[in-house]
């Protein structure tokens, strides 16, 4: 598809796609007395804020968010990373991604029970956000809106900008999005006016119908539900 050959262009423009969030061991950036977070970075700065406010305790390292819709590219980049974790803290890494980020055949759960990881209870990046547990099929029964958050919005301008450089016009780029009825915008960072104006850049086509704010409780729940798990594992 035109679209994710995109994507894995701009996946390109940060070099293997890893950041890490926090480094206090400089030869391994882990701690070997805390759990691992392995998320998209399009959670970065949401997971971040949880960190620095105390709500969650715990080393972060992220993925670039470019390798949305990617599968191999994604899969070859989380599979590096729990080789490398695996001696540091086994049996303590959390991968903040949803069951579908890899595949709908449980791809994702598959890869995690391999290298013995707790995924957290989610379908996607959304549902993360949303409190986990399938709500956002809920929330979008229907399959016709586009869930947007401040980290896809950025996911989708850089979709753009390469896909103009490639050839893509604008009606093309739109058409990828026929069918849906609008957005759902997902306010996670109280950036709703910025995010209205990027959406307004993008021009997917479709009207904004909703604005939903999101409480950091929520995605905090989600995470921390899955290292219980993690912990009730090592008993």
């Amino acid at each position: 598809m035109a679209l994710f050959a995109t994507a894995r262009s701009v996946a390109r423009l940060e070099n293997v796609g890893l950041t890490r969030g926090n480094n206090d061991d400089k030869d391994t950036g882990l701690r070997r007395s805390k759990p691992c977070l392995v998320s998209c970075s399009a959670l970065k700065t949401e997971v971040q804020r949880l960190v620095k406010k105390g709500d969650l305790d715990a080393d972060l390292i992220f993925v670039s968010k470019f390798f949305h819709g990617d599968y191999a590219q994604l899969e070859k980049s989380i599979r590096a990373i729990l080789e490398r974790a695996k001696p540091c803290v086994s049996g303590k890494v959390i991968l903040v991604y949803g069951d579908l980020c890899l595949g709908p055949n449980d791809e994702m759960k598959n890869l995690a029970d391999q290298y013995g990881a707790t995924k957290v209870d989610a379908v996607n990046c959304v549902d993360c956000l949303l409190g986990g547990r399938g709500k956002f099929f809920d929330v979008n029964p229907a399959h016709k809106l586009l869930f947007l958050t401040p980290g896809m919005i950025e996911f989708y301008m850089h979709l753009k900008n390469r896909a103009l450089q490639e050839g893509i016009d604008e009606d093309s780029f739109k058409q990828f999005f026929a069918g849906l009825h609008g957005i759902l915008l997902l306010d996670s960072r109280e950036e709703v006016e910025k995010n209205l104006e990027e959406i307004e850049k993008v021009n997917f086509g479709l009207p904004v119908l909703e604005k939903k704010k999101i409480r950091p409780d929520d995605l905090k729940l989600v995470i921390l539900e899955a290292m219980e798990r993690s912990n009730r594992g090592r008993l």
